[in-house]
């Protein structure tokens, strides 16, 4: 007999009881159910609603449960139908009839709901220090990479000179952000739902704010309807978790690219790379090939709890159980993805002659020529005109800015004069782009420094 049955035998049909349960999902929940049941138990015999033995019984079994659990000692039933009511089953077998009076002033409802905020919590201050490792690593190849000139590009064409460090530091700013992101729907997140009950509340002098700073909260849900019936924090987390998966997608397409022979600037490690069953030179980006398809999964997760949710009347509705599955997964590749990625960015090498020679050629130093012109006091839409007229006679005769005469250079405008040879230096397009947060020198040191602080401040916190 079901644990629940008294308005109803509690005799369901088998197939209805494998459909119901949910305990091959939220098994993974047994240290926090275990934590939140140990809290309660406190609580209850702190309130006088549970005498002092009667707590200490509870918690001594809750105690044992929890380390046979770890060890192996003991196997969590998948005939049951939720962790709850297995650690209830298991609690009751081993300290007798006080097992039953550890669900007063509570529900499944609420029991869920706070395993569920402990759980994410844990799990997702795991995903913030891979995000810290990920940022780490791409730092330290910026740091190798600062003299290192590549093509800008924008819409896959070489636009502008860049050191390969200014790319890099692009995306320590966006994992910066994600993990930022993180931390807000975490602060929003650690309110304590337990004490809503099943939706309104209990008739016992209970002490919420004691069980919520036992188990680490910041405070206590308001509404106890919102405290069971809600799940926007899982919306919250899976939308940060999908623009982390986002960002690694691009880093990874821009890996698949730079690993190409077309382009030549990056090799990844063996150890991140597999071979052809049929072709022997080949060595493929397989890693990043995965975290780019992945994230279309998390996308789904996200856009099929926001879909379970969207008609829900409050308060709690058995659909809610789908939320698990789908955040669970998402935390699992996540997880896995950045858990690949930081070591395959660490041992990356980069071929800077292969840079260098790209940057070279499809004249991304015309805007630094159409500035000298302009410095000199033609207007910038006129420089650009004549700019681009020597962009197109360069490429009729195959030759590049560089090797183009000053005679003939003088033949589009008399303000031309040998020093432009060395405006339109690729080390010097870089060097003087002196705005902040731009590819100069000065602007990459700043930018790897506050990475760097960020960084060990973040550390520090664990």
């Amino acid at each position: 007999m079901k644990l629940w049955a008294g308005r109803t035998s509690g005799e369901t049909d088998r197939r209805a009881d494998d459909f119901n349960a949910s305990i091959r999902v939220d098994a993974a929940m047994y240290r926090q159910d275990i934590a939140g049941s140990l809290a309660h138990a406190s609580m209850l015999a702190k309130q006088g609603i549970l005498s002092a033995a009667e707590a200490e019984q509870l918690c001594a079994g809750l105690s044992s449960i929890l380390t046979d659990l770890d060890t192996g000692a003991l196997s969590i039933d998948p005939g049951a139908e939720d962790i709850h009511m297995f650690v209830e089953s298991v609690l009751t077998e081993r300290v007798g009839e006080v097992g039953k009076k550890l669900h007063t002033a509570r529900s499944r409802n609420d029991q869920v709901a706070l395993d569920l905020r402990l759980y994410l919590r844990e799990e997702t201050q795991q995903i913030q220090k891979l995000l810290l490792e990920l940022i780490d690593a791409l730092r330290e190849q910026a740091e190798t990479n600062r003299d290192a000139i590549v093509p800008g590009y924008t819409h896959l064409q070489r636009a502008q000179p860049i050191v390969f460090a200014h790319q890099l530091l692009a995306y320590c700013m966006m994992f910066r952000r994600d993990y930022e992101r993180l931390r807000d729907a975490l602060r929003r997140m650690n309110v304590s739902p337990i004490g809503s009950c099943a939706l309104a509340g209990t008739t016992y002098p209970i002490d919420r704010e004691f069980e919520a700073r036992a188990l680490g909260f910041d405070g206590v849900c308001e509404n106890s309807l919102d405290g069971v019936s809600d799940r926007d924090h899982c919306i919250e987390l899976q939308a940060a978790y999908a623009t982390v998966m986002m960002h690694l997608s691009r880093l990874a397409e821009e890996l698949i690219l730079w690993c190409s022979w077309e382009f030549r600037f990056v090799e990844l490690d063996d150890a991140y790379t597999t071979g052809s069953s049929i072709m022997p030179q080949k060595k493929n980006p397989d890693v990043a090939e995965l975290v780019r398809g992945k994230t279309g999964r998390v996308y789904g997760n996200l856009m099929g709890t926001l879909t379970m949710l969207k008609g829900l009347p409050l308060a709690y509705n058995k659909d809610m159980q789908e939320d698990k599955e789908a955040i669970f997964d998402s935390l699992e590749t996540v997880r896995q993805c950045l858990a690949v990625f930081a070591p395959m960015i660490a041992t990356m090498r980069t071929n800077k002659p292969a840079m260098y020679q790209a940057a070279g050629e499809g004249f991304i130093n015309a805007t630094d020529l159409a500035d000298y012109l302009t410095k000199k006091g033609v207007p910038f839409r006129t420089a650009y005109q004549i700019v681009g007229q020597i962009v197109a006679k360069c490429m009729a005769e195959g030759c590049v800015l560089e090797t183009l005469s000053l005679t003939e250079y003088q033949l589009f405008s008399p303000l031309f004069e040998e020093d432009l040879y060395r405006e339109i230096s690729l080390e010097n397009c870089v060097n003087k782009r002196i705005s902040y947060g731009g590819t100069g020198p000065h602007s990459i040191q700043h930018q790897m420094t506050v990475i760097d602080e960020f960084v060990q401040h973040e550390k520090n916190l664990y």
